[in-house]
Parts: C-alpha cells; sequence; structure tokens
C-alpha cells in the first residue's frame, strides 16, 4: 500500500510573523521556514502505519519554490521513502495545489492521501476536501485518531458535540488535528540517509495544470493591539461600562 503525505513550507511556527510596510503580505526574507506543524503530524501518522505494517511505500510531495527540497529532505529524515516537488514560484492557492496534488495522485496511484488539516500561513483549510472532490474519493477531516485495517480506514475525529467515528474505503483522504500524535525528533543519522533518497522535480505544467491564481490579496494588516485593562470600583461601574462603553448589554 502506497500512502501520498502531501507537506507545505511555511514561516516556522516559533517565528514572529512581520507583515511587509507595504501591506503586500508578509515578511518571509531572512525568516526561519520549516514544515508545516499540521503536515509534519501527517507524516508522523504514515510512518506509524508504515512501521506497523499496514503500508508498504511513504512518498512525500511538496509544491513551491526550489527550498521546499529543504523540507522534502526533512520528510526523508521523519522516514518517506522518496520524495516529488512540483516546483513553481507562482503563489499558489488552495485550489492549484489540489489539482496539482490530483495529477500526482492519478500518476502515483496511492491508496492513501493524509495531510494535515491546514497550513499555518493562510489557515485554508480547504486543499484536503477540495482533493477529495476532484477524485472522487471519500474523505475524514480533523483525525484524532486513524486505523487502517480489511480495505478500510477507520478515523475519529473532533466535532462540536463530541467524537465522530467515520469508516471509509479505500483509497481515501484523511486530514490531520493535532491531537492525532506527538511527531518524532529527526536524528542526524536520518538526516544523512533522506541525503541519498531520490527527490524528483517535476513542473505544473509536465502535470498539465494551470496554477495561475484566481484570488487578490488587497491588503494585508496585522490584528489591532489589546488596550490595557481597566479596574473598576465595583459591580455597578462595571455594569455601566459595559452598557455605555463596551454596549455590549
Amino acid at each position: 500500500m502506497k500512502v501520498l503525505v502531501p507537506v507545505k513550507r511555511v514561516v516556522d511556527y516559533n517565528v514572529k510573523v512581520r507583515v511587509k510596510s507595504d501591506g503586500t503580505g508578509v515578511d518571509t526574507a531572512n525568516v526561519k521556514m520549516s514544515m508545516n506543524p499540521f503536515d509534519e503530524i501527517a507524516l508522523e501518522e504514515a510512518m506509524r502505519l508504515k512501521e506497523a505494517g499496514k503500508v508498504t511505500e511513504v512518498v512525500a510531495v511538496s509544491c513551491g519554490v526550489t527550498q521546499c527540497q529543504e523540507t522534502l529532505r526533512t520528510g526523508m529524515a521523519i522516514g518517506a521513502d522518496r520524495a516529488i516537488l512540483v516546483e513553481t514560484t507562482a503563489d499558489l492557492e488552495p485550489l492549484a495545489v489540489a489539482k496539482l496534488l490530483k495529477a500526482l495522485a492519478d500518476k502515483e496511484q496511492p491508496q492513501l492521501i493524509i495531510l494535515g488539516k491546514q497550513a499555518i500561513d493562510d489557515d485554508s483549510n480547504q486543499t484536503g476536501q477540495m482533493l477529495a472532490a476532484l477524485l472522487g474519493w471519500p474523505q475524514a477531516t480533523f483525525a484524532s485518531k486513524v486505523v487502517l485495517e480489511d480495505g478500510k480506514v477507520t478515523v475519529t475525529r473532533e466535532v462540536d458535540g463530541g467524537l465522530e467515528t467515520l469508516a471509509l474505503t479505500l483509497p481515501a483522504i484523511v486530514t490531520t488535528d493535532l491531537r492525532l500524535n506527538e511527531p518524532r525528533y529527526v536524528t542526524l543519522p536520518n538526516i544523512m540517509k533522506a541525503k541519498k533518497k531520490p527527490l524528483e522535480v517535476v513542473k505544473p505544467e509536465d502535470l498539465g495544470v494551470d496554477v495561475a491564481p484566481r484570488l487578490k490579496t488587497l491588503k494585508v494588516v496585522e490584528p489591532a493591539k489589546r488596550t490595557a485593562g481597566v479596574i473598576v470600583a465595583d459591580a455597578a461601574a462595571l455594569v455601566a461600562k459595559l452598557r455605555n462603553e463596551a454596549k455590549v448589554i
């Protein structure tokens, strides 16, 4: 069984994000980049399935600039058998990424695609769902537990009312939530081994996919700074402020 794991190169989650002075986007110059945390969880789950004997091959995939090769090498250090980079300098939107992944899925014929529920840079939470629609595969989002057996995948997912369990026939798509697992640390020997693993580079044109942007970002601004709290004398003063200033009651 082959598992495809898309991974995205994003600004590291420990870095304080700064907006460009002209408001055109986020400043990424000289900023530490790393694998999207949700995708790291997805890759860890794929590796656990392989270690359990349920999966034979794990393929890491990324779409973006040349530097995404570093992210894929990290993925292979975690344990992916090989990697594919769809190299492009275009600003990729979720639909474009879904189309690229669909083309790769048609080529690679995986039985399972596991990806993070969202990326921490744009927070779109769309790619997995769009990919499922394009492929016509069943999907389970926000997975907190994944069990693979007897030609189907059973997924426990978190919903507003508690937990929901879904049984999907393969091939299928699963998007991962934070509580699915704890990703492993990458060891130096595995980093060295990853350098020898195959990494294929293709272009969107090779896959016959148009990645031209459909959306236009008008302006990017930082959230408004929180104002200092105020200490009130008594409950009556609090109610007065809530009614007259905050206007919430």
